[in-house]
C-alpha cells in the first residue's frame, strides 16, 4: 500500500513532463522566430541598411505571393528535389554497400580508405567546371555534384560503423550458422543502422546546400538559379525569398530523415 502511494507521483509526473518538453519544443522556437521576424522589421525601418540592400519583411512577403502566383515558385522547388532526390539515391544506393563491402574486408578497408577520404576532403564544388565540361547545363550536372557530395562519406560512415561492431556478434552469430544474407541482415545492419542513419542525416544537409551552389552556376532553374537570377535583376526580396524556401525545406528534410530513428527496431540502438 505504502509502495503504490510512493509510486503513483512518479508515474503521473511522467506524463506531465514528457508533455511540457513537447510544448516547449514548439513554442521555444515560435519565440525565436517571432523575436527574429521583430528585429528584421526594426532594422529594417531603421535604414541602418539602404533598402536596396536589406528588404522589410513586407516586401519579402509581396515577393514571396508574387513567385507563388506565377508558379515559377512551385517549379523552382519540384526542380531542386529531384535534382537532390535523384543525387542523393544513387550515393545512398551505392554507398551503403560498398562501405559494407568496405567494413567487412580488412585488406580491401586498408588499400582503399585512402582513397575515399581524400575524395571525401574535396569541396564538390571542386568539381564544377567538369560537370559543366562533362555534362553540359541541366539536371545531370547537379545530380552528379549531389553525388560526390554524398557518396563518400557515406561510404566512409559506413565502413566505419560496420568496423566498430563487437566482435561478440559475430561470434554468436557464427554460433547460430548464420551465413551469407541471414548474416548480413539478421547482425550487420541492425547493429550499424543509427550511425547509417545518422551519416544519413548530415549528407542529406549537404547534398541540399550544394544543389543551390550548384544551380547558381550549371542550372536554369531550381531555388539556386531562382538567387542568382534575383541577384541579376537587383531584387533582393526575391534573394531572400530564395533563402527562407531554402532554408525551410532543408529543415523539413532534416525531420523527415530523424523519424527513420523513431523505428522499433533502430530505437534500441540509441537507447543503449
Amino acid at each position: 500500500m505504502v509502495g503504490s502511494s510512493l509510486r503513483a507521483p512518479r508515474d503521473v509526473a511522467r506524463p506531465v513532463k514528457i508533455k511540457s518538453v513537447t510544448r516547449g519544443a514548439v513554442i521555444y522556437p515560435f519565440l525565436v522566430a517571432v523575436t527574429a521576424l521583430a528585429l528584421w522589421a526594426v532594422l529594417s525601418a531603421s535604414q541602418v541598411f539602404p533598402s536596396s540592400a536589406f528588404p522589410s519583411p513586407i516586401e519579402v512577403w509581396n515577393g514571396f505571393l508574387g513567385k507563388l502566383r506565377s508558379g515559377t515558385l512551385f517549379d523552382d522547388v519540384v526542380a531542386s528535389l529531384f535534382r537532390v532526390t535523384m543525387g542523393f539515391g544513387l550515393a545512398v544506393s551505392l554507398g551503403i554497400p560498398l562501405g559494407l563491402w568496405l567494413g567487412l574486408r580488412l585488406r580491401v578497408r586498408m588499400a582503399l580508405l585512402p582513397a575515399v577520404n581524400f575524395f571525401r576532403s574535396l569541396s564538390p564544388l571542386a568539381w564544377i567546371p567538369f560537370a559543366i565540361l562533362w555534362f553540359g547545363i541541366g539536371d545531370i550536372p547537379s545530380i552528379f555534384l549531389i553525388f560526390m557530395t554524398a557518396f563518400f562519406p557515406m561510404v566512409l560512415a559506413t565502413s566505419a560503423a560496420v568496423a566498430s561492431i563487437p566482435h561478440v556478434y559475430f561470434r554468436v552469430a557464427r554460433n547460430y550458422d548464420f551465413h551469407g544474407l541471414e548474416f548480413l541482415t539478421q547482425v550487420t545492419l541492425p547493429a550499424i543502422v543509427p550511425q547509417v542513419i545518422t551519416a544519413l542525416r548530415v549528407t542529406a544537409g549537404l547534398s541540399w546546400v550544394v544543389v543551390v551552389a550548384a544551380e547558381m552556376i550549371a542550372g536554369r532553374d531550381g531555388l539556386g538559379f531562382l538567387i542568382w537570377d534575383a541577384r541579376n535583376q537587383l531584387r533582393p526580396d526575391l534573394v531572400v525569398v530564395g533563402m527562407v524556401v531554402i532554408g525551410a525545406i532543408g529543415v523539413v528534410i532534416d525531420r523527415l530523415v530523424m523519424r527513420l530513428t523513431r523505428i522499433p527496431s533502430v530505437r534500441w540502438g540509441y537507447d543503449r
